[in-house]
């Protein structure tokens, strides 16, 4: 998974809490800015704590696994969504 497809779901689940970027990173002791670019992927230097803190209080946590051999049924249906996008 890619730092904006992280930042898309962190996004996400901050609206479904009706929180702003703003309050947000005011909660955790962050600039708006920096949450803005968590969710965007565009920040060049992002800490791990900071996304977790930000994954935490919209509810949602971050794991790590081994890398698959082959990509999963839902990645094929985004590559293939993305596909017909086009």
């Amino acid at each position: 998974m890619e730092l904006d497809e992280i930042g898309a779901l962190i996004k996400e689940a901050r609206k479904n809490k009706g929180l702003t970027q703003e309050a947000a990173g005011k909660h955790l002791g962050m600039s708006r800015a920096t949450v803005s670019g968590i969710e965007t992927g565009k920040i060049a230097e992002v800490g791990l704590r900071k996304t977790m803190m930000l994954c935490a209080l919209v509810g949602l946590e971050l794991n790590v696994s081994p890398r698959r051999k082959y990509p999963t049924l839902q990645e094929l249906r985004k590559e293939n969504y993305a596909k017909k996008r086009d």
